[in-house]
C-alpha cells in the first residue's frame, strides 16, 4: 500500500487508508488541547457501551474492527483541526456492527475519496457530512478509516470520520504471517504478534514463476540473491496464496504500526 508517511503543514486525514493533505476553509491558531470526551481505551474495550477512537478496518459485512487509541484534539496555526492518535498498552480490539449507525464524513460529499481541498467538520473536529453505512463500507473497502464511534452492546450508533495529524513511520520486519481472513493476517516477529489489515493497494512480491502459483511452488525463478520475491503481484494474489495454507509462512514485510496496515509482502525462498 503506497501511503504517505509524513504530513505537510496543511491538514491531513485518512480516507481509504491514505493520509491526504487537505486545505482548511477557516484557518485557526489556537494551541493543542485535549478532547473532553475521552474514554479509557481499556475501559472502552471491556464495556458494553462507550466511545472509541482509532483506525477502523472492515471485518465482515456491515462490521468493523478497531483498536482503541488515546486521542488528543488539536488545532494548529497551520490550519489543521483534527486528532493525534496514540497506542494504549493493553487495549483490546472492539468489533462493531455499523449497519444502523449514523455516519458523518469529513468530505463535503459522501462519494468523494479525498477532500479535494475542502472539509466538513463540526466544532469538535468530527466529520459532519451526513452519509450512510454504505458509504462507510465503500471507505473500508479502500483501507483503514480514522474515526470516532459511539456504541452500545456491540452496535455502533454514531460514527464520524476524523482528520489525523500524522501518519506513523513505516516499519520493516521479517517473520511469519498466517491468514485470519481475506483482508487480515497475523504477523509473528521478534517474539510478538501483530494483527495487520490489508487492501487492494498492498503489494505482494513472489519468488514463483506466476502470481497464482502456490506458496514457493516450483523453482524460485523470481527470487533475488537474498531469496526475496521480485515478481510484483496483487493483494488478491496474496489472499489466494494464503487461503491454500494451514501453517504460517516466512516473509519479509513493510507495515505501518498503530494503523496496523500491511503495505508490502515478500515471499521468501527457503521456507519449505
Amino acid at each position: 500500500m503506497k501511503l504517505l508517511a509524513t504530513v505537510t503543514a496543511a491538514a491531513a486525514f485518512a480516507v481509504g487508508g491514505c493520509a491526504v493533505p487537505a486545505a482548511m476553509s477557516t484557518p485557526v491558531s489556537t494551541p493543542t488541547t485535549l478532547s473532553s470526551d475521552t474514554v479509557s481505551a481499556t475501559q472502552t474495550a471491556a464495556s458494553p457501551s462507550g466511545v472509541v477512537y482509532g483506525w477502523a478496518w472492515s471485518d465482515g459485512q456491515g462490521h468493523l474492527r478497531i483498536v482503541p487509541k488515546a486521542e488528543s484534539f488539536v488545532k494548529q496555526s497551520s490550519g489543521f483541526t483534527g486528532y493525534q492518535l496514540k497506542d494504549v498498552p493493553g487495549a483490546e480490539e472492539v468489533r462493531l456492527d455499523y449497519g444502523a449507525a449514523t455516519f458523518g464524513r469529513v468530505t463535503v460529499e459522501c462519494g468523494l475519496k479525498e477532500t479535494e481541498g475542502n472539509v466538513a467538520l463540526d466544532a469538535k473536529g468530527l466529520g459532519r457530512t451526513a452519509c450512510t453505512p454504505a458509504d462507510l463500507t465503500d471507505g473500508l473497502e479502500r483501507g483503514p478509516v480514522a474515526l470516532r464511534a459511539e456504541y452500545r452492546t456491540g452496535k455502533a450508533t454514531r460514527i464520524n470520520e476524523i482528520l489525523v495529524s500524522d501518519w506513523p513511520d513505516l516499519r520493516t520486519a521479517t517473520g511469519t504471517i498466517q491468514r485470519v481472513n481475506d483482508t487480515t493476517v497475523l504477523l509473528s516477529t521478534g517474539g510478538k504478534q501483530v494483527k495487520l489489515g490489508y487492501s487492494f493497494a498492498t503489494a505482494f512480491y513472489r519468488t514463483t514463476a506466476g502470481c497464482g502459483d502456490g506458496w514457493l511452488t516450483g523453482r524460485p525463478v523470481n527470487a533475488d540473491k537474498d531469496g526475496l520475491g521480485k515478481k510484483q503481484c496483487s493483494a488478491d494474489d496474496l489472499t489466494a496464496a494464503l487461503a491454500k495454507l494451514h501453517d504460517p509462512v516466512r516473509v519479509k514485510v513493510d507495515y505501518t504500526p498503530g494503523v496496523d496496515s500491511l503495505e508490502q509482502v515478500w515471499e521468501v525462498f527457503g521456507d519449505a
